[in-house]
């Protein structure tokens, strides 16, 4: 049965992603988007009137019809029956997607103010919304960038006027340890160089918006400490340096790869190791997401379930993930997956159903609603399309090839080609290349890095209580890295395929619908055969 909040989610996807895009770009008025999204409630305003009028006697026994019948005597009957309270139920949610997509686009556009003309500003000061990280080829020869939230522009003559909006800020390699140390949270002032878009873009002056706010960055030449961060988050920024440091002070390259696993941290991690896991199509595995978290969720499941009960521990679970996304920072896949899993645990106690692609809406819908600039984010589209096509794809695989291939082997391989097909359109239009060979290479790599972060945990543990022995877990996950590169290295030789992202697009979605109509005519050729089994 379709969900409601697939459908909800399937209308916020048509306003945020297409709707209110062509909007903004002045292909289409306000009355004109406003007419599309009242579409579906009209319709469901007269399906709903028509179904009112009381059935005539001769009709209350109507059988169900058939296509040769008169479109009045199909219409009445499924007017009258549960599959109309269904469909009205459908266009109601999907409408309120409707309504979620606009408010969410709403709310990123036009929502950047420099208060002065940009040509003139000369600094900006504002607090930092992450972690500073290291770019363009590490600590050697590398900027820091963070996405900063304004509070003031400086211009010409040292005027200053407040500003509102986030910007992307490039500062400079000798300030990268300094950002770093003070942590997201702090009130930095910049002076440099304003970039806007490339597109150009106007400015209106006194207090105005900006157009294309999202597409202008600072590059920063000076930097001055206006604050501190506050006492939270300068906790959360030292724990992160001394885990840094425990990972970098002796534990030689695989120390890079750990943080990157179980922090996000990717500025020790050597650049050749993750430009192999790159051309090897595995990138996915180097970035926090469903599948790290949920290494983390088994492993609290073990220790907890069993003192604990179900429930308890989900509970404990629960609290457990959310300050670890607190330490972590904000990722949208790992966002994603901590909602999965806090919809999960409500699952677990009987607040929803326990329905892996309709928690997936919601959180989609969640996400989106809390934090709309991160919906057009890379990471954001790729993580809820890849478990998308996990969840509906790959059990179709699945379905089709049980039996055929051995099941340790096809729920692996089923998963990998369910998300290789749903993030093939995305992945080609971003990077002009598809890597098929991922889907191979995932299925060797993925459980090395389980095998790791578990590794990397019980070396931080001993490195904690007993630093003597952890040399033991150490010196597997040497050994371990060493494995995993020349895994990435073997599947990067592997040429990529180059084609028109439109092309890919049309293709992964008639794969899919293939695959789809295989699966359910299996299904009902299954059903017909049971009786006879």
């Amino acid at each position: 049965m379709i969900s409601p909040v697939l459908c909800a989610a399937c209308g916020t996807v048509l306003t945020y992603y297409w709707l209110f895009p062509v909007f903004r770009s002045g292909a289409i008025s306000i009355d004109g988007l406003l007419v599309l999204i009242f579409i579906p409630v009209v319709f469901l305003c007269l399906i709903r009137v028509l179904a009112s009028f009381p059935l005539r006697e001769e009709e209350k026994q109507i059988p169900v019809p058939k296509l040769r019948d008169s479109p009045w005597l199909i219409f009445t009957y499924w007017t009258h029956t549960r599959q109309l309270r269904l469909l009205t139920f459908w266009i109601t949610a999907f409408s309120a997607g409707l309504a979620i997509g606009i408010a969410a686009g709403a709310s990123i556009s036009n929502n950047m103010s420099f208060g002065i003309p940009e040509d003139t500003v000369r600094g900006i000061s504002g607090t930092l919304l992450d972690d500073p990280r290291v770019i363009s080829g590490g600590k050697a020869d590398g900027r820091a960038m963070s996405t900063l939230s304004l509070k003031m522009s400086t211009g010409d003559g040292g005027v200053k006027i407040y500003a509102h909006g986030q910007i992307t800020v490039f500062f400079r390699e000798e300030n990268a340890d300094r950002l770093k140390e003070f942590g997201r949270g702090t009130e930095v002032f910049a002076e440099g160089e304003l970039r806007g878009p490339a597109g150009g873009g106007a400015t209106t002056f006194g207090g105005g918006a900006t157009s294309g706010g999202d597409a202008y960055t600072f590059t920063a030449e000076a930097l001055h400490i206006t604050k501190a961060a506050p006492p939270l988050e300068r906790f959360r920024t030292n724990l992160r340096l001394g885990l840094t440091g425990r990972f970098t002070g002796h534990t030689g390259a695989w120390g890079g790869l750990a943080l990157a696993l179980l922090l996000g941290i990717r500025d020790n991690l050597d650049t050749g190791f993750a430009a192999q896991y790159r051309d090897a199509g595995c990138s996915y595995i180097l970035a926090l997401s469903g599948m790290h978290l949920a290494i983390l969720v088994s492993l609290i499941s073990f220790l907890l379930k069993k003192p604990l009960g179900l429930k308890l521990a989900a509970i404990a679970g629960a609290v457990i993930i959310i300050a670890y996304c607190f330490i972590v920072g904000p990722l949208p896949s790992l966002n994603r997956a901590a909602l999965m899993y806090l919809l999960g645990v409500a699952a677990v106690l009987g607040m929803l159903k326990r329905d892996m692609l309709a928690l997936l809406c919601m959180a989609f819908l969640i996400q989106l609603f809390l934090t709309p600039a991160s919906g057009f984010s890379l990471s954001f589209i790729l993580s809820y399309l890849a478990l998308a096509g996990i969840l509906v794809i790959g059990r179709a695989i699945n379905g089709a090839l049980i039996g055929k291939i051995p099941a340790l082997l096809l729920q692996p391989l089923s998963a990998s080609l369910g998300a290789f097909i749903a993030t093939a359109g995305v992945s080609a239009w971003f990077f002009n290349t598809l890597r098929p060979v991922g889907i191979l290479a995932g299925l060797a790599l993925a459980p090395l890095a389980a095998v790791f972060m578990v590794l990397s945990i019980a070396w931080l543990g001993l490195d904690l209580i007993t630093p003597v022995l952890s040399f033991l877990p150490g010196k597997a996950l040497s050994l371990l890295y060493l494995l995993m590169e020349k895994i990435a290295a073997l599947a990067a030789a592997a040429p990529g395929i180059k084609a028109n992202p439109f092309l890919i697009f049309l293709l992964s979605l008639l794969i899919t619908v293939t695959i789809l109509w295989l699966e359910r005519r299996r299904r009902i050729i299954a059903g017909r055969l049971e009786p006879f089994a």
